[in-house]
């Protein structure tokens, strides 16, 4: 009975040292699964603020700015028109500046203006330029405050820049959690070596041994992937506790959610993959190879 005990408690900790390390490799990967995933969310939100004015001519009433502003609306390249009036456009004139325009010409000189965002999908130079093309084509316009393709280039480039090296990061961190794993789960294997070949020897087939060794380091790695999956739920939850209480609204937790349920997954699959590829290898050994 004591040497069956010892056996069951050996047997424990090699899987417990096996979740405790996937655990860590897979928090890891979470948080820079988390990390890639704001920065690209960021990126779009910087393209789609981009905010593009269109003066309308001064023959244009605020009728016609309105009828311009719905053409502007079917356009793919436009979204959140905002229509300016000419009155509104001189109140928001004296709030800059401090001058009364009518008082000081008689008239209000102001024509209406339209203001939109674009799809980050149009933010590089030369679709801004079809953009302004496009929207000189419906006539009655008399200027086009476009950014500047240079800031804009820049911009691309270093959002270019940053998303090549989270997803190179993302890669070697795939490729170094799966060596790690790999490892781990061959040193359990590795354990019941002797086991393999003994259920060879009375006749048990290939899958037959394989079965119980993937499901097993399966469970471990879902288990782990759980852990992990709930150690990134607390600390967003604890973060605005600690000082940080932009990261959850930066973060957002459908974020969090997606990114769990993936390490979760993958912590099962690479689990399972390591333990199928390591039990194979045994089962290809013979005896007298099983003690190097």
């Amino acid at each position: 009975m004591k040497k069956g005990k010892e056996v069951k408690i050996s047997y424990w900790a090699a899987h417990a040292t096996t979740i405790v390390s996937v655990t860590m490799v897979l928090l890891i990967i979470g948080i820079i699964a988390i990390i890639t995933t704001s920065a690209r969310r960021e990126t779009v939100r910087l393209r789609e603020s981009l905010e593009i004015s269109v003066i309308m001519a001064d023959s244009i009433s605020d009728e016609g700015a309105a009828a311009t502003a719905a053409l502007l609306r079917k356009e793919p390249f436009c979204r959140d028109v905002r229509v300016i009036t000419s009155a509104q456009a001189l109140e928001e004139w004296k709030k800059e500046t401090g001058e009364d325009l009518e008082a000081l010409f008689g008239v209000n000189p102001l024509s209406p203006e339209l203001t939109f965002t674009m799809p980050a999908a149009y933010s590089a130079p030369d679709s801004l330029k079809k953009v302004e093309a496009a929207i000189r084509r419906l006539g009655g316009i008399e200027d086009i405050a476009m950014p500047e393709g240079e800031m804009v280039m820049k911009m691309n480039d270093n959002i270019s820049r940053l998303s090549l090296i989270l997803g190179a990061i993302a890669v070697v961190m795939l490729v170094i959690s799966f060596v790690l794993i790999n490892n781990t789960v061959h040193l359990t294997v590795y354990a019941r070596r002797f086991i393999i070949h003994t259920m060879q020897l009375v006749g048990a087939t290939n899958g037959f041994i394989r079965r119980p060794v993937v499901l097993r380091n399966l469970l471990a790695g879902l288990l782990a992937g759980l852990i992990a999956s709930g150690l990134l739920v607390v600390v967003m939850a604890l973060a605005p506790e600690m000082g940080f209480s932009d990261i959850q609204a930066a973060i957002g937790w459908e974020t969090v959610g997606v990114t769990a349920a993936g390490i979760t997954i993958l912590g099962a699959v690479l689990c399972a993959l390591a333990a199928s590829i390591a039990t194979t290898r045994y089962l290809r050994k013979d005896y007298d190879a099983l003690f190097r």
